[in-house]
C-alpha cells in the first residue's frame, strides 16, 4: 500500500481548495465550542455553564434534522458554490454576533441560526466531493477529508484553549469569524460547483421524500445507515461516560481524561488513512460491518480495566467508529446519481444525527441506571442491534432459490 495514497486527491487543485477551506471551517468549529463553553460559564458566574451547553447541543441536532434534508434539495438545483460561500459568510456574521451578547436566549438564538447555516454547509460539501473529483476517486477524497476532521477534533481544543488564553474568551469568536471569512473566499476561487441535471420532481417537499426513499430502499446503503445506529450507542456512551468512569471509576485526573479521549480520536484519523490506504480493494459494507463490531466489541470492557488499557479500547473503538462513518459517505456518492446526491447527503445528514439524539439520551439512562456496568450493558445492546441488522441485511439480499 502507498503511505502518500491517502493525500492523491490533493493533486486535484479544485479538491485541494474546497479540502483547504473545509478545513479551516472545521478549525473555526473548534474555535466557536470552546468559547461557547467560556461565554456559558461566564454568563451563569458557572453554576448552570452544562445546561446551556447541553441545551446549545440539543439545537444544534434539532438545526441539523429540521434544515439538512432541505438543504440537500437545494444544493441538487444551484451552484453550490453560492450556496458554500453564503453558508460561510453568514455563519461569519452570526459569530461576530457572539462577542457582544449578555443573555443566555440570545446565546441560544444564535447557536441555532449558526448551526441552521452548517446544516446547509455540511451536506452541500459532502455532496461537492464527488463532484469535484469524480466518483471513482471519492473514496480517497472523503478519506483524507475524514482524517483532517478527526485530527482537528484532537488538537482543536487545545489549539482554541491557547488562543482563548492569548485573546480572551469574547475576542476568540472575532478570530472565530475570520476563520468562516477565510473558507468563503477560499470557494470564491473555485469555478461553478452545479449538479448535473437528471430526477428532479419539482416540488420540494417531493425531493425531499426522495432523498430518505433513496437511502432505505437501497440495500447497502440502508445496511450503512443502521449500522451508524448501532456506532451512535456506542460512540454515544464513549462520549456521555468516559469522564464519570475515568474521574470517578479511575480517580484519576483531567489529564488522564484527555489522553483517553485523544486516543479515541487517533484510532479514528488512522482508520481514515487506512481506508485511504486500501482504496477499493475492499467493499465498503465490509468495512462498515467491521467497523459496527469492532466499536461494539471495544467497549464491553471499559466498566472493569485500567488507564492504559482503555486507551487502546478506546483507540479500537474510534477505529470502528470511523469505518463505520466513511465508507458510508463513499457508498452514498459511488450508489446515487450526480443530480440526486445533495438531497440523499442531506437526507443521511439528518437521518445520522437522529440516531445521536436517539443515544445520548440512551446512554445517559445507562450510566444513570447502571453506573458499575454502563459500558457492558451498552456494548451488547450495540452488538444485539448489529446481530439484528446483519440478519435483516442477508436474509434481504440473498438470492432466492427457484422451486425445483
Amino acid at each position: 500500500m502507498n503511505a502518500f495514497a491517502p493525500f492523491a486527491p490533493l493533486r486535484n487543485a479544485r479538491f485541494a481548495r474546497l479540502y483547504l477551506a473545509q478545513t479551516v471551517s472545521q478549525i473555526g468549529d473548534a474555535l466557536t465550542w470552546v468559547g461557547l463553553a467560556l461565554l456559558a460559564y461566564q454568563l451563569t458566574g458557572g453554576k448552570d455553564a452544562a445546561p446551556v451547553l447541553g441545551f446549545a447541543l440539543t439545537l444544534r441536532v434539532a438545526a441539523f434534522v429540521l434544515f439538512s434534508p432541505l438543504a440537500g434539495v437545494v444544493a441538487d438545483r444551484v451552484n453550490r458554490k453560492w450556496l458554500l460561500v453564503g453558508c460561510d459568510f453568514g455563519r461569519m456574521l452570526v459569530i461576530g454576533f457572539m462577542p457582544f451578547i449578555h443573555a443566555t436566549w440570545q446565546v441560544y438564538v444564535l447557536m441555532f441560526l449558526l448551526n441552521a447555516l452548517t446544516a446547509f454547509f455540511t451536506p452541500t460539501n459532502q455532496a461537492t466531493v464527488p463532484l469535484v473529483v469524480g466518483r471513482e476517486d471519492s473514496g480517497q477524497a472523503f478519506a483524507l477529508s475524514s482524517a483532517t476532521t478527526e485530527l482537528i477534533g484532537i488538537v482543536g481544543p487545545g489549539l482554541a484553549g491557547l488562543v482563548a488564553a492569548w485573546a480572551g474568551g469574547r475576542d476568540l469568536f472575532f478570530i472565530d469569524a475570520a476563520s468562516f471569512l477565510l473558507s468563503g473566499l477560499l470557494i470564491l476561487t473555485l469555478p461553478a460547483l452545479r449538479a448535473g441535471r437528471g430526477e428532479v420532481k419539482g416540488e420540494t417537499w417531493a425531493d425531499v421524500r426522495d432523498g430518505t426513499a433513496r437511502l432505505w430502499r437501497d440495500p447497502p446503503i440502508r445496511f450503512a445507515l443502521l449500522m451508524e445506529l448501532v456506532a451512535a450507542v456506542a460512540g454515544a456512551l464513549i462520549l456521555v461516560e468516559t469522564v464519570t468512569r475515568v474521574r470517578s471509576g479511575l480517580n484519576l485526573g483531567e489529564a488522564s481524561y484527555g489522553w483517553v479521549m485523544a486516543a479515541y480520536g487517533l484510532g479514528a484519523t488512522l482508520a481514515s488513512l487506512v481506508v485511504g490506504m486500501v482504496g477499493r480493494r475492499w467493499p465498503r459494507t465490509r468495512f462498515i460491518l467491521l467497523g459496527a463490531l469492532l466499536t461494539s466489541l471495544a467497549i464491553l470492557p471499559g466498566d472493569f480495566v485500567p488507564l492504559a488499557p482503555l486507551m487502546a479500547f478506546w483507540l479500537l473503538a474510534g477505529v470502528g467508529q470511523n469505518w463505520v462513518n466513511l465508507p458510508t459517505e463513499t457508498l452514498l456518492a459511488e450508489r446515487t446519481e450526480e443530480a440526486a446526491q445533495g438531497r440523499v447527503y442531506g437526507a443521511h445528514f439528518a437521518w445520522s444525527h437522529l440516531w445521536w439524539a436517539f443515544a445520548y439520551p440512551l446512554a445517559g439512562f445507562l450510566g444513570a441506571q447502571f453506573t458499575s456496568h454502563a459500558f457492558l450493558i451498552g456494548g451488547l445492546i450495540a452488538l444485539a442491534m448489529l446481530a439484528a441488522v446483519q440478519f435483516t441485511h442477508l436474509t434481504h439480499t440473498t438470492p432466492q432459490r427457484s422451486p425445483q
